[in-house]
């Protein structure tokens, strides 16, 4: 399962994040989304999870929870609609 965390701080990394997420269960991958100008954390990122148990048990803990100062958000990643079928 993909989850997207919003509101982090911009100085979290990505080995933050995946340890952050790893204490609930294997991290599949982790990507912090980057200001392509500067190269610094937009502050929101995605975590994969293959076990479903795992991601949900991280996005019911981690959810409102202080990461570096601030209260992050997790939910459940959507995928975005394919702008070229449109």
């Amino acid at each position: 399962m993909k989850l997207l965390i919003r509101n982090l701080d911009t100085s979290t990394t990505e080995e933050e994040l995946r340890e952050i997420f790893e204490s609930y269960g294997k991290v599949q991958s982790c990507n912090l989304v980057l200001d392509k100008e500067t190269g610094k954390s937009k502050g929101f990122g995605f975590v994969e999870m293959p076990k479903m148990g795992d991601a949900k048990a991280a996005m019911k803990s981690l959810n409102n929870e202080h990461v570096a100062g601030k209260k992050i958000r997790v939910k459940k990643a959507v995928p975005k609609p394919d702008a070229e079928n449109q």
